[in-house]
């Protein structure tokens, strides 16, 4: 895939999203209760965004390798969320890679790609703030990217500990961009991302 000429000139404003995989699918695995329910308002916002400006997009959806998990290939949880599916139109801007691990750059192209358009800066988010995002998070900062991740994009679920305590999404969120943030990331909001970009 290659990289769109009025985006060679401007390496740093680009950008790789994750979607959102299983949004609506309130499993146990998954711990029923979601934060940030506006996602499906923001994300699209994002999109819309980055589409208007013609800067790429990178989506990556979990396939499972556990038959019984409902981010599995032959279950409904493993459809991308309509509001966060690529855009059909601009399938060399926006790619969509598939992995069965939590970091997004594990068993795919994704690093290679990203390294060949000269892409230097990833705004992320998606599912889930403790899990995908950040692992996914993680490793691209490790690789040496400068990443944001947009908080009021990205949520998770309630988790019960391996203490038997059941803690809320809110508070897993908080606690996982708080741990990225500074070290691995800056924790942003959305209304930050058009300034971000510049003109």
């Amino acid at each position: 895939m290659t990289m769109g000429d009025r985006l060679l000139g401007h390496p740093r404003q680009s950008t790789y999203l994750h979607p959102l995989v299983g949004l609506d699918d309130n499993t146990p695995s998954q711990g029923g209760h979601r934060n940030n329910p506006q996602i499906e308002q923001t994300i699209p916002t994002l999109l819309t965004l980055f589409r208007t400006r013609n800067l790429p997009i990178f989506h990556v959806k979990h396939n499972s390798r556990d038959p019984s998990s409902t981010l599995h290939p032959s279950h409904p949880g493993n459809a991308i969320c309509p509001f966060a599916a690529p855009s059909p139109s601009r399938p060399n801007d926006e790619p969509l890679y598939t992995k069965s691990v939590h970091s997004a750059f594990i068993g795919t192209s994704l690093e290679a790609d990203l390294r060949a358009r000269g892409i230097t800066r990833l705004f992320v988010c998606g599912l889930t703030s403790n899990m995908c995002m950040n692992t996914t998070v993680r490793m691209a900062g490790n690789l040496g990217f400068e990443v944001f991740v947009v908080e009021d994009a990205c949520a998770t679920f309630d988790r019960v500990g391996h203490d038997g305590v059941l803690r809320r999404a809110e508070d897993i969120h908080a606690y996982a961009l708080s741990d990225l943030h500074g070290e691995f990331c800056t924790v942003i909001k959305a209304s930050d991302v058009q300034g971000l970009l510049g003109n």
